[in-house]
């Protein structure tokens, strides 16, 4: 049993735990690895300022100084956006920082698990990670996909990042038995686009039908993985993804170049994309953030007119 010292909740975030009112999670590693000060705390703030006019409580998560906040103060924001040396935290890295006492921005992973300790089940972020291509011989699978598999929390996305192997990341999260359904759409999102090719393993329309699939998922069937939910990017944000494509793949081109591996991986395609569309796929990034984050509240406001 998780020890309620090892987390820090704001008191905001508890008080609406406790009264079952919905809250959001958010992830951190935007802030302080995503872009540069001072967008990036205005962009947190922005996003944290979505989820309430949407009706929930937003809870960004990292840990700070060894501790896991569950919600963070202004103070404690800007700090992470302005703070060099800010690990990069996947799940692994929990107990190596709060042993340590150290300061980790939360990826999809990590902030599943803490969100999870503290009772959240709706989290929106960007896009997941999954099995990056040339898996075959580099072994490298996000442990996003593994903390899906056993950490009851649902993750609102704009689908699987359009640097991975889309294809061997629906087929593995089909493997770990976790639930992917996209909302809205018959065809599966790529992050920057609408589509990707590939259909929608299940598709459902709207907050109120994706708060019923979560609650079939862990009250009705007791199952104890998340739940991955894809929201297209909207239509006039997106970049088609024939166009995307190409500057993706001088990417991947240049990764393979300097050697690039591991948690760099991510934010060296990314950095390289943005370059190469001119600053578009930033601004189709945050485009997909804010609209996550939205869907994310109303899905957090259906399923707790379930719990109560």
């Amino acid at each position: 049993m998780t020890s309620p010292q090892a987390l820090k909740i704001l008191p905001e975030v508890a008080e609406a735990l406790a009264a079952g009112q919905p809250v959001v999670a958010l992830e951190s590693t935007i802030i302080s690895h995503g872009m540069p000060y001072p967008q990036n705390v205005e962009m947190a703030v922005e996003v944290e300022g979505i989820v309430r006019s949407n009706g929930a409580v937003p809870a960004t998560i990292a840990v700070m100084d060894g501790e896991c906040c569950v919600g963070l103060s202004p103070e404690l924001l800007e700090r992470l956006a302005t703070e060099h040396g800010v690990y990069k935290a996947t799940t692994r890295d929990l107990p190596w920082l709060v042993a340590t006492r150290s300061t980790g921005a939360t990826t999809v992973a990590a902030t599943m698990r803490i969100a999870a300790l503290a009772g959240i089940r709706v989290f929106a972020t960007g896009g997941i990670g999954g099995v990056h291509r040339g898996a075959a011989a580099s072994m490298d699978v996000s442990a996003d996909l593994t903390e899906m598999a056993v950490t009851p929390v649902a993750v609102i996305s704009a689908g699987i990042k359009s640097i991975l192997d889309i294809r061997l990341t629906l087929e593995r999260l089909e493997t770990l038995g976790v639930p992917v359904i996209v909302n809205g759409s018959d065809d599966f999102p790529s992050f920057y686009s609408r589509v990707s090719g590939l259909p929608a393993p299940r598709r459902v329309d709207g907050a109120a039908a994706v708060a019923a699939v979560m609650h079939a998922n862990w009250n009705v069937l007791g199952m104890s993985s998340g739940v991955s939910i894809a929201n297209p990017i909207p239509l006039d944000d997106e970049i088609p993804a024939a166009e995307i494509s190409t500057f993706i793949e001088e990417a991947l081109t240049e990764l393979d170049a300097q050697g690039v591996t591991g948690q760099d991986v991510t934010p060296f395609l990314l950095k390289r994309i943005v370059e190469r569309t001119d600053g578009r796929s930033l601004v189709a990034n945050l485009a997909l953030v804010r609209n996550n984050a939205a869907t994310a509240a109303a899905i957090a406001v259906e399923y707790a007119k379930l719990q109560a």
